[in-house]
């Protein structure tokens, strides 16, 4: 199938995929710096944006299967690639499968979970989406203000009132109209378990970058993520959530570049010891917490009436 996309820039080709719920849009905090040094290809996965859904089911192999058609239709095997969230497992799926992709940047991929953190990650994901939908025409509003915008970050950013205001509205819309979205997140959640890949059988560059203060993949899965991938190579961000282009887009700028460019690198380099964000009163972050949670107990109330 063919699926929607935009090219930027001039150079080296770099495949740009977004998480579930997002689009190609996803990536435009940081799109304008890759797009200096490289071209960059940055799609909308089947079911979001303005792809159409698949006609089958929707799984990390389908749509691993779903990328792999696209990239050789145009011609863009062994790309180099970069993908966040669900779509950084999906670029260790068809970094495992070999001969798809060059380099690989995989920005705190889902799928390590284990034990007690899968219902929580699909519990607590699944409720937001329902907020989110809920709240769409209240939404311009709600992104356009630091304090509302940290209320419907707070789980997927370690300081979400800095997010450009235009980019909030543009993934908060995308998560809303997503026909794919429901079947994909219970599928991350409770379908299949990601493969790894034996030591040696990955030749190309494999950096895994994790944000420390990630609320939705935690930090405790980065040593699982590297025990399936032994080939990669772990960057961690500092003063960072769920989205490194998102709390930290100049250092994710970085790591993406360094990685992709076939040259050794510094951690310490693509760092630059950035300083830490200001920190928003703790009273919003609970306030965050305590809005989704009688988010809730509301969405279950409306169900239990419709219900009577």
């Amino acid at each position: 199938m063919e699926m929607n996309f935009i090219r930027r820039g001039t150079g080296k080709p770099l495949l740009l995929v977004h998480g579930i719920g997002g689009s190609w849009r996803s990536w435009q905090t940081i799109l304008d710096g890759l797009a200096q040094e490289r071209e960059v290809i940055a799609v909308d996965l089947p079911g979001f944006g303005d792809t159409p859904p698949l006609r089958g089911p929707v799984t990390i192999g389908t749509l691993a299967d779903a990328l792999t058609e696209f990239l050789r239709r145009h011609d863009l095997l062994g790309i180099d690639a970069a993908g966040s969230s669900m779509g950084a497992r999906l670029v260790l799926e068809l970094a495992r499968r070999g001969g798809v992709l060059g380099a690989v940047v995989s920005l705190d991929p889902g799928g390590f979970w284990q034990g007690w953190e899968i219902p929580v990650f699909y519990h607590s994901v699944d409720l937001s989406t329902r907020l989110v939908r809920a709240l769409q025409p209240a939404m311009p509003l709600l992104t356009g203000n630091a304090v509302t915008r940290t209320l419907l970050f707070a789980q997927f950013s370690a300081h979400p009132w800095q997010i450009p205001a235009r980019a909030a509205l543009d993934e908060m819309r995308s998560f809303a109209h997503a026909p794919s979205f429901d079947e994909l997140l219970y599928n991350l959640a409770y379908g299949e378990v990601q493969q790894g890949a034996p030591k040696g059988s990955i030749p190309g560059s494999l950096v895994i970058g994790w944000g420390r203060q990630d609320k939705v993949c935690v930090p405790s899965q980065a040593p699982r993520a590297l025990a399936k991938f032994p080939d990669a190579r772990l960057y961690w961000f500092d003063h960072c959530g769920h989205f490194p282009q998102w709390d930290q887009p100049a250092e994710a700028t970085r790591l993406i570049l360094a990685a992709t460019s076939g040259q050794p690198f510094q951690d310490s380099v693509v760092a630059r010891h950035a300083p830490e964000q200001p920190k928003v009163p703790q009273a919003a972050l609970v306030a965050g917490v305590a809005a989704l949670v009688a988010a809730g107990a509301w969405l279950w109330l409306r169900k239990r009436q419709a219900r009577g």
